[in-house]
């Protein structure tokens, strides 16, 4: 994707809403109906965070599956949770996830069976125009963060646009990642890079 944004004359003539161009991931502007969309989800997910906080397991699990695109079972999010759309997230079976979550799922983000999540992780999809320009008329997009089966997050991971995790990979605490991870090895540093092979 240019993150220069440099084709913004391209949907002169695109006749599809901010929010179906947000959906193809192509670059868009935030309207009436976005806004919309991302203040219900913030609804939905300080009213999971709360009941959550204060025990009520039952309104907890109700919340959930509304708030989320793709729930599995056996699912453990601790609060508060943090979500732009909440629809456009795909979770795992026994994924666990520790407080403090920040998913901006502007983009799809996958995050697969039996993930472990430290606190205060970071997944951040969207990317704004290099361009002062388009990034001053507030035009933006996002990539999709995808982290396969058995990933283990540090806490304070964030998790750049576009990014890939291969399954079984672990994370140290307080890494960024900026580029796709293999499978079966440990990441560590700003920007992460591989330290460590594991047996898959």
């Amino acid at each position: 994707m240019d993150h220069g944004a440099h084709d913004h004359g391209a949907f002169a003539d695109d006749h599809r809403t901010q929010y179906q161009r947000l959906r193809d991931g192509h670059w868009y502007r935030a309207d009436e109906e976005i806004l919309q969309r991302a203040f219900a989800a913030h609804q939905l997910a300080h009213r999971y965070s709360q009941a959550a906080a204060e025990g009520d397991d039952a309104a907890a699990a109700a919340l959930l599956p509304q708030l989320i695109g793709e729930l599995g079972d056996d699912v453990a999010i601790r609060p508060p949770l943090s979500v732009d759309y909440g629809v456009h997230m795909a979770i795992g079976d026994r994924v666990f996830i520790n407080t403090g979550l920040v998913a901006l799922d502007v983009a799809p983000i996958r995050i697969g069976a039996d993930c472990l999540l430290g606190p205060n992780v970071q997944l951040l999809t969207p990317i704004h125009p290099l361009d002062p320009e388009p990034r001053r008329q507030k035009w933006e997009s996002a990539e999709p963060i995808t982290l396969e089966e058995n990933v283990w997050l540090g806490g304070g991971v964030i998790v750049c646009p576009g990014v890939t995790i291969g399954r079984n990979s672990v994370i140290g605490a307080g890494s960024v990642v900026t580029r796709d991870i293999p499978a079966n090895c440990v990441a560590v540093g700003n920007p992460s890079r591989v330290i460590r092979q594991l047996e898959g």
